[in-house]
């Protein structure tokens, strides 16, 4: 995807937030490599395709990262010290996550290049947990956690710990893939009950951040099919998965909002949770018991392609446009 823009210095507006747009299209890949008992061998051919998309976006956006970097320092140090968009730095390790995850997993169990996207994925993710909590030690003078900051783009450095066991117990590195789950699975009910007080002692998110709602869903999402993965009772999966659905269904609420919005690079911050949400209800509709969801998880797999599809759509005509890598209003 180009990230040229009428504006004439488009780079410098580029920030780590655009890795979400990998994130989408990874999880939309590993749904449809799911879908495979229920949709027969298309779904992995879709799968594939998925996977390219996600590739050409990450490579795409690692060279634009790379000459903003060089170019823009002073706006990629601004990122890092941004109240909110600092949290976005774990969505480059996370975009590595995920395709080692799609390359172990689905596409290419033998090759050497899903190892190590794995492991410089899950490195990287801890080191951006440990650097975005460390601003919570500061003064607020200093940069400190606040209120106002207090969003769920908070919960993207949690999704990156959970998601190391899906490519990690194949690989064999089960001990540290469960250690690393851990550090999310203790995170995330810290921050659910942060994000809860922040709106009673700050008031609603504001408009333009009301699709980053649906990053609640991600947690429990990819939760289940880790507990799935360690071949754990379904029922702790299926908890995960009525987690999930409330989460979906809460972040429904604001959907009147959400559509009053200009569209933004936050708006894509449901492409993920749904996409690994179809994923687990997929998976779950193949485990004993769980036949009646294979309809509603086939539903559900549809309608996070047609969103990420018309956020992708949607993401070209505001390059096109020029209204998408411009200054923050």
């Amino acid at each position: 995807m180009s990230v040229s823009s009428s504006h004439p210095a488009a780079l410098e507006h580029l920030g780590p937030g655009w890795f979400v747009l990998v994130m989408g299209w990874s999880g939309l890949a590993m749904a449809w490599f799911r879908a495979a008992p229920l949709l027969g061998d298309n779904a992995p051919l879709l799968g594939q395709a998925a996977a390219t998309v996600a590739a050409g976006i990450f490579l795409s956006l690692v060279v634009a990262m790379a000459l903003r970097l060089s170019r823009y320092r002073a706006a990629v140090q601004a990122d890092l010290r941004h109240p909110v968009k600092h949290a976005f730095v774990a969505a480059l390790p996370i975009s590595l996550l995920l395709l080692g995850t799609l390359t172990v997993t689905a596409l290419d169990p033998t090759a050497a290049l899903g190892p190590i996207l794995w492991w410089m994925g899950s490195l990287g993710e801890l080191a951006a947990t440990v650097w975005v909590l460390a601003r919570w030690l500061r003064a607020k003078e200093q940069g400190g956690l606040q209120w106002p900051a207090v969003t769920p783009v908070l919960f993207i450095p949690v999704v990156g710990n959970v998601i190391v066991p899906l490519a990690g117990i194949p690989l064999g590195h089960e001990a540290w893939s469960a250690a690393q789950f851990a550090i999310g699975l203790f995170l995330w009910p810290a921050l659910l009950v942060l994000l809860l007080a922040r709106m009673v002692m700050a008031g609603p998110l504001p408009g333009r951040m009301t699709g980053t709602l649906f990053i609640m869903a991600a947690p429990p999402s990819v939760i289940g099919l880790c507990f799935l993965q360690w071949e754990l009772s379904p029922a702790t999966a299926w908890g995960a998965w009525g987690v999930a659905l409330f989460s979906i269904l809460w972040a429904l609420t604001q959907l009147s909002v959400l559509r009053q919005q200009p569209f933004g690079i936050p708006h894509w911050g449901m492409s993920f949770p749904l996409a690994a949400f179809a994923a687990l209800s997929l998976r779950l509709s193949q485990t004993p018991g769980g036949e009646w969801l294979s309809l509603p998880a086939t539903a559900l797999l549809a309608v996070a392609s047609v969103v990420i599809v018309g956020l992708t759509l949607s993401t070209w005509r505001g390059l096109r446009q020029g209204r998408l890598l411009v200054p923050d209003a």
